[in-house]
């Protein structure tokens, strides 16, 4: 099982709000999930984060793998180096 820490799209048409989520890789970007660590707000003024480190440590420990963009909003963050 590929475990995946990734975005999992919300919101309304043009108005996306995000999710970050630990989910199985063969599941479908909005579909079942094992764990919701987060979210992520881009249209908000400055951008909206918030993620639970532990949670995410614990997950990247357990060898999920983050996608791109949540690497970055991780590192962004502090979570990881």
């Amino acid at each position: 099982m590929a475990v995946k820490i990734r975005l999992k799209r919300m919101g309304a048409k043009k108005a996306p709000f995000y999710r970050v989520v630990v989910a199985d890789g063969r599941y479908p970007r909005d579909g079942r999930f094992i764990e919701e660590i987060g979210y992520y707000n881009p249209l908000t003024n400055p951008v909206e984060v918030k993620i639970d480190a532990d949670a995410a440590k614990k997950w990247i420990a357990n060898g999920a793998q983050p996608t791109d963009t949540v690497k970055a909003l991780l590192k962004k963050n502090g979570v990881i180096d």
